[in-house]
């Protein structure tokens, strides 16, 4: 007998209704990374452990439902899931491991009317959002990722032409499509030009553009600089109601500013931005990020966002006023930097090249690049 394979699709349908994974990678890897849901339960037991044919492991697996079996590439994963379905667990394994899941992404409609679409991709391994801004047959895509079939997929059900690609920013943990899905779709792709020094791919420079169209009038996209996470880092405001804050804000802290080794004086800038640019912005816009760090974030509804009252009510630093303090607090909580987070960069800047295997490979692991501030 053999367990069944699950593919990507199938567990984040277990993962919305309740689901039991046995991940059997190293305790490390587990610790770093792993799949969480509101309704997940998971156990860490490394699949040498089921080598010795411990009869003590089984004892800590639920005999009456479906466990889930993870590791990294499948394969480890399906001996464990074979072992468990010749014990009479009712065992299926993820056929290709945390790599295909980290590949998966769940696009969630955040707000619709006669006039708007606004929809959200979360790529939920990575804990990345992007976003589509639908409205009379024209859409902007805001910070894809660089499977870019997704969008167009999405492009193609929402029967919406792809006008305009942007990136708030040059992303430090995953490689970005936008250059990319631009091409493929003869869209404009912006991004600022103080991002792209010494890049030679095409893009018009977003500080030059205050304001695009998509579509009715009432879908204005207005770029907000809101420099602090990267010098160049914008935020997008879709009709004055919808804030894509990019890596400025979370709706648990603030983008790291330490990634370009400046901490001290992108903290500075990040301190405008919150207490100046954002300031002026109501409590009730949703700040709606490209990163979030835990699945706590993502809402009833399914998206993961916040209205900004709520977030400067919750992020002690975004009422720290005092300059100094608020720079000493940010640049000195920025934690463990992105894995491959320069050489993803350079490749996000054109500088350098990857096959899509090794792209898989630069990608994996957790996003590092928001700041929490209870």
């Amino acid at each position: 007998m053999s367990a069944g394979a699950i593919n990507a699709i199938q567990l984040n349908e277990k993962v919305e209704q309740g689901v039991f994974l046995l991940d059997v990678r190293n305790p490390e890897d587990f610790a770093d990374w792993k799949i969480e849901g509101k309704e997940v339960r998971s156990i860490n037991i490394p699949y040498f452990d089921f080598l010795d044919d411990n009869e003590n492991i089984y004892g800590q697996l639920p005999a009456d439902e479906e466990i889930v079996v993870i590791c990294a590439k499948g394969g480890s994963a399906k001996m464990v899931a074979d072992l468990l379905d010749e014990k009479g667990f009712q065992a299926s394994y993820l056929e290709q491991g945390m790599q295909e899941w980290s590949q998966f992404y769940r696009p969630v409609t955040v707000m619709e009317d006669d006039n708007l679409k606004l929809i959200q991709v979360n790529r939920l391994a990575k804990g990345c959002l992007s976003y589509m801004v639908i409205s009379g047959g024209e859409a902007l895509v805001v910070d894809p990722n660089r499977h870019i079939e997704e969008y167009l997929s999405l492009a193609e059900q929402e029967d919406a032409a792809i006008k305009y690609v942007l990136d708030t920013h040059l992303h430090a943990d995953h490689i970005s499509g936008g250059h990319e899905l631009a091409e493929k779709t003869g869209a404009v792709y912006y991004i600022s030009s103080s991002e792209m020094q010494g890049s030679e791919l095409s893009y018009e420079p977003l500080e030059k553009q205050g304001m695009l169209e998509v579509g009715r009038a009432e879908a204005k996209i207005l770029a907000v600089p809101t420099p602090g996470h990267t010098p160049g880092s914008v935020s997008v405001l879709v009709n004055d109601r919808y804030l894509l804050s990019g890596d400025t804000i979370f709706v648990g802290g603030l983008g790291r500013p330490d990634l370009g080794g400046k901490a001290a004086e992108w903290a500075q800038a990040l301190y405008d931005t919150v207490f100046t640019t954002i300031a002026s912005l109501p409590d009730d816009v949703l700040v709606l990020p490209a990163h979030y760090a835990e699945a706590s974030e993502i809402r009833r509804e399914g998206y993961v966002g916040a209205p900004l009252g709520e977030i400067r009510g919750n992020n002690e630093v975004m009422r720290t006023a005092n300059r100094d303090r608020f720079a000493e607090k940010v640049a000195h909580a920025v934690g463990a930097t992105p894995p491959n987070y320069e050489e993803i960069v350079e490749i996000n800047r054109g500088a350098a090249s990857a096959s899509p295997e090794k792209a898989t490979e630069l990608e994996i692991g957790p996003n590092r690049c928001a700041l929490h501030h209870g």
